[in-house]
């Protein structure tokens, strides 16, 4: 237990939140792995919990608890060995919530904030384009403004939670010849017509629904604008700071338990008349490996406090995506290595989580595009601002 951090609180939420997810969800893993849908009663179990409103208002049925119960829920969903049911999770809790709360209206945070709270509804979060990917500014996606409705058109791409969710978070031009500044946020029902949802293959997290999505003329009420028109590009990259921060902390999570369970099989695997952990190449690189992981880990700790604190962490949080979604592919590589065959097994686990993994240096941001970001903060020496309130 990091006492600096953590308090007796916190690990009693822990421990309970591991009880949880022992007894409710890993044993449904492998068949949500299989089918790559998850099965709605599990989200409505999470609401019942409370785990969605941890740092919410309790206005909205949250629990308006520091950000260490959030790192919490992230480390501990990252030890079962499904990337992809920690991602819809996430997704829902952080990514489309964060929107929800922070730019919709009373009226729609009394309903979607609310709901998605308690596990009624599943949100998803619509800024990637199939032509865009990391050029958030470049999107094509539209809103025109027609009496008191926006028409939507356009197409989103590699959207956790993009079929099975209730309602859609969505980034659209509604000033195109603007650019950055010409876009905006809203909110849209599943269910309004023109909306087609077409599930992706991917190599891992197989058990979320990763879609493209495309808008149709889909007629979306004026009322389900979130915030100012034309503020949408600072809104998004605003909570751009907390996702980062969030896969950093999955990140050093992932690999933490991949060395966890690879010390124990070294502890009971034998060669040569001993157990491997006994090799010193292999010891020196696990000492190497438990370096890494503990400093990103401290790292993400120090940032997350400072983002409790109001800093706005853009730079920070950045870097800890940049370094740390790095340190976990080459520590859960390394570990598959320390395996042998047995490593290479589906029945292992660290077949999946090198597969799962691998979407870190890639999702929320590349690694390419983050080091153009702090390359401009350190060498540049350009400052990025929140939005304005």
């Amino acid at each position: 237990m990091n006492s600096r951090y953590f308090t007796e609180e916190h690990e009693l939420f822990r421990k309970s939140f591991q009880e949880f997810l022992q007894k409710e969800v890993v044993p449904h893993i492998e068949k949500w792995e299989k089918t790559g849908t998850i099965e709605r009663f599990i989200w409505k179990k999470f609401g019942d919990m409370g785990y969605f409103g941890l740092n919410y208002p309790e206005q909205y049925g949250g629990l308006n608890l520091d950000v260490f119960y959030t790192v919490i829920f992230l480390e501990e969903l990252q030890k079962i060995n499904s990337g992809g049911f920690a991602a819809a999770m996430w997704a829902h809790a952080y990514l489309a919530m964060t929107h929800v709360a922070k730019e919709g209206d009373e009226a729609i945070k009394e309903k979607y904030l609310a709901g998605s709270i308690s596990g009624d509804l599943i949100g998803c979060l619509c800024i990637s384009e199939p032509s865009g990917g990391s050029d958030v500014a470049g999107m094509r996606t539209t809103a025109v403004k027609k009496g008191d409705k926006y028409i939507l058109n356009g197409s989103k791409t590699f959207i956790t939670n993009g079929v099975y969710s209730d309602y859609l978070v969505v980034a659209a031009k509604t000033n195109p010849e603007l650019k950055g500044k010409g876009m905006s946020i809203f909110i849209v029902d599943r269910d309004t017509p023109g909306i087609s949802a077409t599930k992706l293959d991917k190599l891992g997290w197989r058990a979320s629904d990763t879609a493209e999505i495309a808008f149709d003329n889909v007629e979306v009420p004026a009322a389900h604008l979130m915030g100012e028109e034309g503020k949408g590009f600072p809104y998004i990259m605003q909570h751009f700071a907390f996702e980062r921060l969030i896969m950093g902390i999955n990140a050093h999570a992932r690999a933490e338990f991949a060395l966890d369970y690879t010390l124990k099989y070294m502890s009971e695997r034998e060669a040569f008349g001993s157990t491997i952990d006994k090799f010193q190449a292999l010891r020196h690189r696990i000492a190497d490996m438990a370096s890494e992981v503990e400093m990103a880990k401290e790292f993400n700790y120090s940032i997350a406090e400072r983002m409790e604190r109001g800093v706005y962490v853009v730079k920070e949080a950045s870097m800890s995506k940049l370094l740390s979604t790095k340190i976990a592919d080459q520590v859960i590589y390394d570990c598959l290595q320390f395996l042998g065959g047995y490593g290479y097994m589906e029945d292992y686990p660290l077949a999946r989580l090198s597969r799962d993994s691998r979407l870190g240096p890639i999702g929320g941001g590349t690694s390419e595009i983050l080091r153009e970001i702090i390359a401009k903060m350190v060498i540049d020496k350009k400052e990025y601002k929140p939005a304005a309130k």
